[in-house]
């Protein structure tokens, strides 16, 4: 029975020493990251963006505002939309008011090409395209005018396939949901990218920005090969990478709009979330338990004999969490009030989300009901 304890307990030092370690080396990777890009000479292409549409999203019209006032050289918008009575037209019409001399489009179109809406979206707007660059950006992200001159400057290089971005939480409204979902995007998604560019290259994108040149668009399949997938954005970094190419993340990070209104809401988008990467990661994602320092050093603490080195870890994963704190902060220069008390919270709910990944594979998303299958493809749920 010793014995048994014996090998319990070194598993679980083990297990939290590991948690540590990971801790220490996010921090070390979004203290290093660079968002400056090095002086072009070459011209930069035209570009189409793609900007979709559904819903009033928090602080819709500023983040569309934000995308007209792009310091490039040339450049298209197309908005698009499914439903003619959705209340984002009237954003996107009185938008197009106030910028009547950039070259801005709207479609309306509720033709459905699979499971996924928004990519049936970007294919309904697609045949509207001018230019062979091709920006993808969701509705709830808002720029800087140096937005499409950082994303679009990678493509120059030839083997570049495709180029994503990352992305920080700011909260619209300053509910407990809110502040939680922007800590964990900045504190614990944002490194976990960074973590993952550092071990090798990224095969996927961000759908908080997804850069393609329309031949290589039409290399993969188009906009139909992505179509019943849930995760568009990772299937489209993949099926670019299966192809030669390098995915490259942009020196970059553009704004994610939140206001998330309850903890349940909160919890119930966070799982999709989870089930979606699960579902195209399943070996990574069920040792990402890894990376919740503070719930596997609180699981080390209690079943340890040795409470007194148990407490150590404990401490230890406290004071590298808040360390991660204080470097994501200053990393992307937030004008939030810190949170620390929030952080033990947070992390806890990210441990019960992973553990909840595992108990289904229904999800929610924009009012619809979707089972993920083994492929990665999704149906929808009548």
């Amino acid at each position: 029975m010793h014995s048994v304890f014996g090998i319990i307990n070194l598993v679980g030092f083990a297990i939290a020493s590991a948690a540590l370690a990971y801790m220490l080396f996010a921090i070390r990777c979004v203290a290093k990251f660079q968002t400056t890009r090095d002086r072009l000479e070459a011209e930069l292409p035209p570009a189409t963006l793609f900007k979709p549409v559904c819903g009033l999203d928090p602080g819709l019209l500023e983040n569309l505002r934000s995308f007209c006032m792009q310091d490039y050289p040339l450049y298209q918008i197309i908005f698009g939309a499914a439903n003619p009575d959705d209340p984002a037209i009237a954003i996107v019409r009185q938008i197009m008011k106030e910028f009547p001399r950039l070259d801005i489009s709207l479609v309306i179109n509720n033709k459905i090409i699979g499971a996924n809406l928004k990519v049936s979206n970007l294919a309904n707007m697609y045949p509207l395209a001018k230019h062979d660059v091709l920006v993808i950006s969701d509705s709830d992200m808002r720029a800087d005018k140096n937005y499409l001159l950082s994303i679009v400057a990678p493509l120059l290089d030839k083997n570049v396939g495709a180029v994503t971005c990352l992305y920080q939480g700011v909260p619209a409204i300053r509910s407990v949901a809110s502040r939680l979902a922007c800590l964990f995007i900045n504190e614990w998604f944002l490194p976990s990218v960074l973590v993952a560019r550092a071990i090798r290259e990224i095969s996927f994108c961000l759908g908080a920005t997804m850069v393609i040149r329309r031949d290589m668009l039409m290399k993969i399949g188009g906009f139909e090969r992505l179509a019943s997938y849930l995760a568009d954005d990772y299937m489209l970094g993949k099926l670019v990478s299966d192809q030669g190419y390098k995915v490259v993340l942009a020196p970059y990070v553009i704004k994610n709009v939140i206001a998330e209104h309850s903890l349940k809401a909160l919890f119930m988008h966070e799982l999709r979330w989870a089930r979606t990467v699960r579902n195209v990661q399943p070996a990574g994602y069920a040792f990402s338990f890894i990376t919740y320092t503070i719930p596997i050093s609180l699981i080390y603490c209690v079943i340890t004999p040795a409470k007194t080195l148990g407490v150590c870890v404990l401490f230890a994963s406290i004071i590298v969490r808040l360390l991660m704190h204080v470097v994501a902060r200053r990393k992307l220069q937030s004008v939030e009030a810190p949170m620390p008390w929030l952080l033990p919270l947070r992390d806890l709910m990210c441990f019960m989300v992973w553990a909840a990944s595992f108990l289904g594979r229904n999800v929610s998303w924009r009012n619809n009901k979707f089972s993920l299958q083994s492929d990665g493809q999704m149906a929808l749920k009548e």
